[in-house]
């Protein structure tokens, strides 16, 4: 029973966040209408292999979650595959989670360019939304089958 309350409360929440556009202070530039705001999709446990020698969360483990939420994220935006992490700007490590936390991963849609599609990404606690990992800005780039740059022809986002 207490996790049909706990996913009640997360649905509540998301919807919330959504709702209201709320972002964290860092990340909170106005952004165009048809861009989703920040919307966090996955979770993850943190276990005793996630954990560097200090016994807090490994930062390498987070940035690999990073990356891979953020290519799922881009290849909805987008509605097909084919693209690669070309850029990520300053990492922002402002706290840190233990053993037994519950983080979030939340993708927001910064622009479309022509091959690429930027996002912002921040990474919280779950229940006291504490800010772990700020990035303001992670690049994919969509390519062909020769691994060159090609246009996407997209300008809005194919599913949120």
């Amino acid at each position: 029973m207490n996790l049909f309350y706990d996913i009640l409360k997360m649905v509540f929440t998301c919807s919330n966040l959504i709702k209201n556009r709320k972002l964290h202070p860092k990340l909170n530039s106005k952004m165009p209408d048809n861009l989703p705001p920040m919307r966090f999709f996955s979770r993850k446990l943190i276990k005793p292999t996630d954990l560097n020698a200090h016994g807090t969360l490994f930062g390498g483990s987070v940035l690999a979650w990073i990356d891979e939420e953020a290519a799922i994220y881009v290849t909805c935006q987008l509605g097909k595959g084919n693209i690669v992490t070309k850029f990520m700007s300053e990492i922002d490590f402002v706290s840190s989670a233990k053993l037994g936390d519950i983080i979030e991963i939340g993708m927001e849609t910064v622009k479309f360019g022509k091959s690429s599609i930027t996002v912002r990404c921040l990474v919280r606690e779950k229940f006291n939304h504490e800010t772990i990992i700020s990035i303001d800005k992670i690049v994919f780039v969509h390519m062909d089958k020769h691994g060159n740059p090609t246009p996407h022809n997209i300008l809005e986002p194919a599913n949120e």
